[in-house]
């Protein structure tokens, strides 16, 4: 039970990885404080969760607002007296090609995905420096080191978050808090049910990724016996980032 008693933030905690993020940490017997801006789905969420036993509480934010980032984290302290994990997941997509971007788009994927990503490590470790420390992930993406066309976007706000996850290992590295990032591959959050064997089949683990394996990933990153690894980028991916691909 290394997590009793913890206390865990889980941002974008309503649906997909987070909410199974979020379901594992408070399995563990953490406190977990669900954020997401999707208030009707986070307090059902929230509901499940209470249903079998986890300690919750839901917080409706948007990263993009850092005074929302302030209030989480603020309610956080206010209600469990600590916080020692930050799961920055909440993020959002942009598929579209780089002729027809607009300013706006650009900076709403930049603004949630990175720089949300940014103030709500800064404010969690405000915290984490005065309590022993803490250990911070923040998810990432395979799109930080490979890419489709008309991702640019996204695959620049993942790219700055591995980088700025071995930055702020370092600047927070003093303060005993940790910070690493968990880049996924293709995570199935629909039905798992409807996938075809070739898209199992293709990836050298022989399967399509799910939530849970993200959230397993996060467990063992902030697992109080593994305090020797920080500013990594962890991929899991069933391998596919290792694969070489040719066209026939």
């Amino acid at each position: 039970m290394a997590f009793a008693r913890k206390v865990a933030i889980v941002t974008g905690a309503a649906r997909g990885i987070g909410k199974a993020v979020a379901a594992k940490y408070a399995e563990s017997g953490a406190n977990v404080v669900l954020v997401d801006m999707d208030a009707e789905t986070l307090a059902e969420t929230g509901r499940q969760l209470r249903e079998v036993g986890g300690s919750c509480i839901t917080q409706v934010g948007d990263v993009a607002n850092p005074g929302d980032i302030t209030a989480f984290v603020e309610t956080t302290v206010r209600t469990f007296g600590r916080l020692d994990i930050l799961i920055n997941n909440a993020g959002i997509g942009l598929w579209k090609s780089p002729f027809d971007v607009d300013v706006a788009e650009w900076d709403r994927v930049i603004n949630v995905n990175l720089r949300g990503t940014f103030l709500a490590s800064r404010e969690a470790a405000k915290v984490m420096r005065t309590t022993g420390g803490g250990a911070i992930v923040n998810i990432a993406s395979t799109r930080a080191l490979m890419s489709e066309p008309n991702s640019e976007a996204y695959a620049a706000t993942k790219g700055g978050i591995v980088a700025l996850t071995h930055a702020l290992a370092l600047s927070l590295g003093e303060y005993r808090i940790r910070v690493n990032a968990i880049s996924p591959g293709w995570i199935e959050t629909g039905d798992y049910s409807q996938l075809r064997k070739v898209d199992h089949e293709q990836h050298p683990a022989r399967r399509v990724g799910t939530p849970d394996d993200i959230a397993r990933a996060c467990l063992f990153l902030t697992h109080p016996d593994n305090d020797f690894i920080t500013g990594e980028n962890l991929v899991v991916d069933g391998g596919m980032t290792k694969k070489m691909i040719y066209e026939p």
